[in-house]
């Protein structure tokens, strides 16, 4: 590394691993999903058993395999072979499909709330109305990835990084609430241990894959790893448990902090409804609370729907730009999808973006309102998403197994055993909460739940024997 370089220091990685992990929309799924304040436990048990070993594995990934970047499909290639590194490009690009279908609901949502200021409208719009303007969005979006236009990525950045902001304030404004509004009205929870645990039943191990959802991704830092301050092997793991410590105080204080406006009870009852709109009743509640109107909702909606807008572009062209460039990956990819336009963007893995992510919105029209949409979304992503991180609990196992000659800057665990077993299991932990996931009494949720993995997992195997095919004829 050049000496020159400003190097990282541990309380900057810590505020990079916090800030790239959480999010306001963690706790609200969290406290809806998991039946309000009882989300404290698995939450707990959940950064404990899966999110620590989880984030120190790849703080050993990212040392081991510092010259190459960091990415998931690197880590893949050197510990194992170029077919299942084009796998685990395929699947990062793959989980995207259902994610992007999302954004643009999402970002619509918010635009109802800056305009209506309520969730009744938008709510009672008919479902084939709301998604066919999904789907417009989802090709406008599709057609702007295609010109290379890049200004609402760098306003999506603002956007996130005040909506990261805006989630710590409302835990803090939230506790300072009854000392600057004591007429208002507070909910009291009970806290003791019998209140707090859980009931293990169907919905609860269904609902596991969002808190997998929530707390994955961390591999988005390792690269970061060996341009810290100091001595990394010391200094990264400390940043790792620091900002695990803040995402748990985070989680804890944030669910408390929800427990004083919304009963359960009643979110029960209107569970479509909580799940869509919590986040923004929640900011249009602190801001009767502190006589500002809809201020802070405003705020909120507006940073969202440009948060969503712009991830929507971001997703539709990163992750296939990953998967594409990818000298391991493209090798197994039909040529077809490889073509580029002048702008360099691969048209027609955009176009097979918005067929597979418009089939998604397509199947949603025969959903019973714009809410219950927003509900299925929620789901499929915590479905779906977590089977990326499938692959990094496979190159640590094989990194384990078959490179422990590496020169590392960091290494979790010592033994190589032990090293197998904690892969494993982060492994198995993962994929067993996807597959709890699909479970749903909604059929058209099951449906969705169980047909775009497999959806997935068909065209991943289809695309090689293609280009295999292609090849064939090519040298010919």
């Amino acid at each position: 590394m050049d000496k020159n370089e400003k190097k990282i220091s541990t309380a900057t990685m810590t505020f990079m691993c916090f800030s790239t992990l959480w999010g306001f929309g963690n706790v609200l799924n969290g406290y809806v999903y998991f039946n309000g304040v009882q989300v404290i436990i698995p939450w707990i048990a959940m950064f404990l058993l899966y999110f620590i070993p989880y984030a120190l594995m790849v703080g050993e990934l990212g040392s081991s395999f510092r010259h190459l970047g960091g990415g998931v499909t690197s880590w893949i290639q050197e510990t194992t072979n170029a077919k299942l590194a084009y796998y685990a490009g395929w699947t990062y690009w793959a989980v995207h499909i259902a994610y992007i279908a999302g954004k643009g609901s999402g970002g619509l949502k918010a635009l109802s709330w800056i305009i209506f200021r309520n969730a009744n409208i938008y709510d009672n719009f008919k479902t084939i109305y709301v998604q066919l303007a999904t789907i417009g969005i989802l090709f406008f979006f599709c057609w702007m990835a295609t010109r290379g236009i890049s200004p609402l990525k760098k306003l999506g950045a603002i956007a996130g990084s005040s909506m990261f902001v805006m989630g710590i304030l409302f835990i803090l404004m939230m506790f300072a609430a009854p000392a600057i509004s004591p007429n208002s009205a507070f909910l009291k929870q009970d806290y003791s241990f019998a209140s707090l645990l859980p009931k293990v039943d169907k919905n609860f191990l269904s609902n596991l894959s969002i808190l997998v959802f929530a707390v994955g991704g961390i591999e988005k830092i390792s690269p970061y790893v060996n341009k810290m301050q100091g001595d990394s092997s010391k200094d990264f793991p400390k940043a790792i448990m620091l900002s695990t410590l803040m995402v748990v105080i985070s989680a804890i204080f944030g669910t408390i902090a929800m427990g004083m406006m919304f009963d359960v009870q009643e979110i029960n009852a209107n569970f479509d409804s909580y799940a869509a709109n919590g986040a923004y009743w929640a900011f249009q509640k602190l801001g009767e609370y502190y006589k500002v109107g809809n201020l802070f909702l405003i705020i909120y909606a507006l940073c969202n729907m440009i948060g969503q807008f712009s991830t929507l572009l971001i997703s539709i062209d990163a992750p296939l730009r990953m998967l594409l460039e990818d000298q391991n990956a493209n090798q197994f990819i039909p040529r077809k999808l490889l073509k580029r336009n002048e702008k360099g963007a691969y048209t027609n893995g955009i176009l097979m973006v918005a067929c597979l992510s418009g089939l998604i919105a397509v199947v949603q029209m025969f959903g019973s309102g714009a809410a219950t949409v927003m509900r299925q979304l929620t789901k499929l992503g915590g479905v779906t998403m977590p089977l990326r991180y499938l692959w990094v609990f496979v190159a640590y196992f094989a990194l384990k197994k078959n490179r422990e000659d590496l020169d590392r800057g960091y290494t979790f665990v010592k033994s190589k055993g032990f090293g197998m077993f904690i892969g494993a299991w982060c492994f198995v932990i993962t994929l067993a909460c996807c597959i709890m996931g699909m479970w749903s009494p909604d059929k058209i949720q099951m449906a969705l739940n169980i047909a775009t993995p497999v959806i997935i997992v068909v065209l991943g195997l289809l695309l090689p024997v293609i280009r295999k095919n292609e090849d064939k004829k090519f040298l010919s």
